[in-house]
């Protein structure tokens, strides 16, 4: 059975949660509850979903008004998509004797002969033969070479110390030496091209799997997303390749239509099933690079689920995704002087004009400075962000400021209410070093990648709780990577909590609880050493 019913006297939305932003609704938290008692009752389910794993739900009404819901794990669970209690794959190219399994099973086949072919004995020996026949040849040859050198001088010390000298004898054996070396190097040569040739044809038929295989991988990969037609609320069809195709990449990354969220919308519309709201939770371990914790509700991935979700909720009513920060106020201005200004941005503003209209520091300064022939903006702070920003009037003050940044001779101090507790076994006080990239399935978000990421810094310090029992934290970033406070903070290897309001690695609240609140820098045009403070008080 997957329609599960729902026994509650809980009133439904009046129209669908957007996916990539929301509060969990109450009969979604109730459906997952039930989730997690049933995979509680399957140890081999539970050994695999604590090594971590996004599982979702989706309540919907039957043709019959009744509500129920869906349940759904992203990729495989115990090698299988097929379980009664979830909901299938979209399509489930796990079957035995199926297309994929077989094609699968050829690669793999390719795979064993390369590896083969690679490691084999007649490999070895072709490598072998070429390196014996191209060390012969340059030792014979040196060595042959070297005994001309001496005969040479034999030769010129006759003729030098002798009165008869048999010209044409001396002669004749330096042309004889000469066509010596000839041959001798053209013997090695053809042995050397032999061995090469020998080699030469071992690796073209390796490489010719090789190719072989990458040909079938591919094929197999776009017959694989071809098979993947997705619905939506208006009864239309369209394969993954179509819907990825406008897209940057052009092409369905992989994993494509395996997440929970086109799984359960999938199945719902087959079934003649109206969504009424979703959610998406992890459960057990957090993967090494990624912000993930046990229990946590999480939006869709963009990468992967973006545009297929943009298709698949066409014809349902859907709210907007979670609404941005209101803005509290115009930015406070904190000093000013003829070559900069400093202000105290408020949370919900943009640093800079965006795609749509809204306020800025930059619309607000250039309405304040009117006369400022500058640039303006130095450097950014996130539109969630609040605090000290520091703009330049002049390009010259723009100039030298920037440079300052560059430099890494801009001190900043953040204050941060964390969504709970740090981590067990957080020092009071430290250093957090988790290198940060893009994370390429799920941009804007970061990951921790200590083989690729940029090195990113972080002093912090817990100074103590709130009233609400939530910790207080102050961050000192010495480097300025993307999202780094926000990356630094949730994350297992970090302080191990989110920052309050995070939607990217944490919860939605009125605001992201980040606060820009001392700047400090050299003044381009005095050369003191300047220090700005805004006090803040959160809650």
């Amino acid at each position: 059975m997957r329609v599960h019913e729902l026994q509650t006297t809980l009133l439904p939305p009046k129209r669908m949660n957007n996916p990539f932003g929301y509060e969990p609704h109450p009969l979604c938290l109730l459906a997952t509850e039930e989730v997690r008692r049933e995979v509680i009752r399957h140890a081999d389910w539970m050994a695999e979903v604590e090594q971590g794993k996004m599982l979702g739900v989706l309540v919907v009404e039957t043709p019959g008004r009744h509500l129920g819901y869906l349940a759904a794990y992203s990729g495989q669970l115990c090698a299988r998509s097929d379980w009664d209690f979830f909901v299938p794959a979209v399509f489930d190219y796990l079957q035995p004797d199926g297309h994929f399994k077989r094609e699968e099973a050829c690669i793999s086949d390719i795979n064993r002969r390369v590896r083969e072919m690679e490691n084999s004995l007649e490999m070895r020996e072709a490598e072998n033969a070429l390196t014996q026949a191209q060390t012969a040849m340059v030792t014979e040859v040196e060595a042959y070479k070297n005994q001309m050198v001496a005969a040479k001088q034999r030769r010129d010390h006759i003729r030098q110390t002798s009165s008869e000298v048999d010209q044409e004898s001396l002669l004749r054996e330096s042309q004889f030496m000469k066509a010596e070396l000839h041959r001798l190097k053209k013997r090695h040569q053809e042995k050397v091209a032999a061995c090469s040739d020998q080699l030469r044809r071992l690796r073209q038929q390796t490489q010719a799997l090789r190719e072989e295989r990458s040909r079938r991988s591919d094929a197999l990969q776009k017959w694989l997303f071809s098979q993947f037609v997705m619905c939506n609320a208006q009864g239309e069809h369209r394969s993954l390749p179509d819907i990825f195709r406008d897209t940057p990449q052009g092409v369905p990354p992989s994993g494509a239509g395996e997440c929970c969220a086109p799984r359960l919308l999938q199945y719902a519309y087959q079934h003649h099933l109206r969504p009424l709201c979703m959610a998406e939770f992890w459960w057990g371990q957090s993967p090494v690079g990624e912000v993930r914790h046990h229990g946590h509700y999480y939006p869709a991935c963009r990468g992967k689920c973006l545009p297929i979700l943009q298709f698949m909720l066409q014809g349902l009513d859907v709210d907007p995704a979670v609404a941005p920060i209101p803005q509290e106020a115009t930015p406070a201005i904190i000093y000013e002087d003829e070559w900069l200004l400093v202000v105290n941005k408020p949370a919900g503003m943009l640093s800079v004009p965006g795609k749509v209209e809204a306020g800025s520091v930059w619309t607000f300064a250039r309405e304040h400075c009117p006369e400022a022939d500058g640039p303006l903006i130095v450097h950014r702070l996130d539109m969630a962000t609040s605090g000290l920003m520091v703009l330049a009037k002049n390009k010259e003050t723009h100039r030298l400021l920037q440079r300052q940044f560059l430099q890494r001779e801009v001190s900043k101090t953040y204050m941060a209410v964390l969504d709970g507790k740090v981590g067990e076994g957080v020092a009071q006080k430290g250093v957090i070093r988790l290198p940060l990239r893009p994370d390429l399935n799920d941009r804007p978000r970061q990951m921790v990648d200590p083989v690729n990421g940029k090195k990113a810094v972080t002093e912090y310090e817990i100074v103590g709780t709130d009233t609400s029992g939530l910790s207080v934290v102050r961050l000192h970033p010495l480097t300025g990577r993307t999202h780094q406070l926000r990356v630094h903070c949730a994350h297992q290897q970090g302080l191990g909590c989110p920052i309050l309001g995070d939607t990217l690695y944490g919860h939605p609240a009125d605001r992201l609880y980040l606060h820009a609140a001392r700047l400090s820098f050299t003044h381009p045009a005095t050369g003191e050493q300047v220090s700005f403070y805004v006090d803040w008080q959160p809650k």
